[in-house]
């Protein structure tokens, strides 16, 4: 059975929403795109490098998807490129049709719970989520989620899409491993543990 690992950038006050790029994502009005780059160290690349080096392909809803394609395949100047190409990527959405433009992209078609639960059952190295918090707030749902590996950026911003949203489902994490990166970004790897039932 393969495991789902989680690889996200938030700020302390929870935000995930356009870490890369100012015109990433501007829903909302959001105005701090590009908000993790001054971060970015080599502490960093060995984390992204790490969990790429295990991976068995990526796990990505439509929007992450989308606005990964129109980003990454042309760029030359990082050592990812080559990965994010040659990798596997599964597609979450009801709205997406075959053939999908990214080389190695498979569609999962339906609820993206049911059809990831699917795919975990198969033999294979870790498929990894990034971005696309409304598939991991999904996966939580289900509890299909193995591992959360957080890249912790010491910034609060205030607004913005949040990966864990005020009327999700409570969740208890175990911290496995942590380390603080020259910037002082807390790369935090949890696993779940089972949560306690309420008391009548």
């Amino acid at each position: 059975m393969r495991r789902i690992v989680v690889f996200e950038s938030l700020t302390l006050d929870g935000v995930m929403q356009a870490p890369g790029r100012p015109d990433e994502d501007r829903r909302g009005g959001f105005e701090h795109g590009g908000w993790a780059n001054p971060y970015a160290d080599p502490d960093m690349g060995r984390a992204a490098g790490e969990s790429m080096a295990t991976t068995g392909g990526l796990l990505f809803g439509r929007r992450t998807y989308e606005d990964f394609y129109s980003v990454w395949p042309n760029r030359t100047d990082n050592p990812f490129t080559e990965v994010l190409n040659n990798s596997p990527k599964y597609v979450a959405s009801k709205t997406l049709e075959e053939p999908l433009p990214w080389m190695n992209s498979t569609l999962l078609k339906g609820e993206a719970a049911k059809t990831v639960a699917r795919l975990k059952k198969e033999e294979g190295n870790d498929l990894v989520v990034l971005g696309s918090g409304e598939l991991v707030r999904s996966l939580m749902r289900d509890n299909l989620i193995d591992e959360y590996t957080l890249l912790i950026h010491p910034l609060i911003l205030g607004s913005g899409q949040r990966l864990f949203a005020d009327s999700g489902q409570i969740a208890c994490l175990r911290l496995v491993s942590s380390k603080t990166t020259t910037k002082g970004v807390m790369i935090a790897t949890y696993q779940p543990e089972a949560t306690p039932t309420k008391k009548k």
